[in-house]
C-alpha cells in the first residue's frame, strides 16, 4: 500500500491495511489535518519505505510528550508522524492511502474537542482526553 502527498514527492510503503487506527480530535489535529480530526494508521517503523523529502515540525502533545508531524516540502501535505511515548511507530495519514476500504478506527481520542457534527460509531473506544 502507497500513501502519498498532493504531488507525489513523498511517499510511504506500508505493508498493508493497520489494525491500529486512531482518530484524535484535539486542536492540534485538527489544524495538521485541516479537518475536524486527525486519523494515523500506526506500524512498526522498520516496516514502512518512506520515499522523498520531508520536513519536520515538532509539537508538545496534550500530556507532556513530544509530536513530530512530516510533510512534503514542495505541496505542504502532512504524510506521517510519531508520537515520544511510542518512538518505534510511524502513523501514516490515513488519508493519504486514498483507500475507502481502508480499515475504521479502533480508538478516538482527545473528544473533549470533538466537533458536535461528528459521529465516531461503536465499537471504536471513545476517550475525552488522550
Amino acid at each position: 500500500m502507497e500513501a502519498r502527498c498532493q504531488c507525489g514527492q513523498l511517499s510511504v510503503t506500508a505493508p498493508g491495511p493497520s489494525r491500529l487506527v486512531i482518530v484524535c480530535h484535539c486542536s492540534y489535529c485538527q489544524r495538521r489535518s485541516g479537518s475536524p480530526f486527525g486519523a494515523l494508521a500506526y506500524y512498526p517503523s522498520e516496516k514502512l519505505k518512506i520515499m522523498g523529502q520531508a520536513t519536520r515540525f515538532e509539537r508538545p502533545t496534550g500530556t507532556g510528550g513530544i509530536a513530530e508531524s512530516f510533510f512534503c516540502p514542495t505541496c505542504g501535505s502532512t504524510v506521517y508522524g510519531r508520537v515520544s511515548k511510542q518512538p518505534a511507530m510511524l502513523g501514516v495519514a490515513v488519508g493519504a492511502f486514498c483507500d475507502p476500504k481502508f480499515p475504521a478506527p479502533m480508538l478516538s481520542v482527545w473528544e473533549e474537542g470533538k466537533h458536535d457534527w461528528v459521529v465516531i460509531p461503536k465499537p471504536v473506544e471513545h476517550h475525552p482526553q488522550g
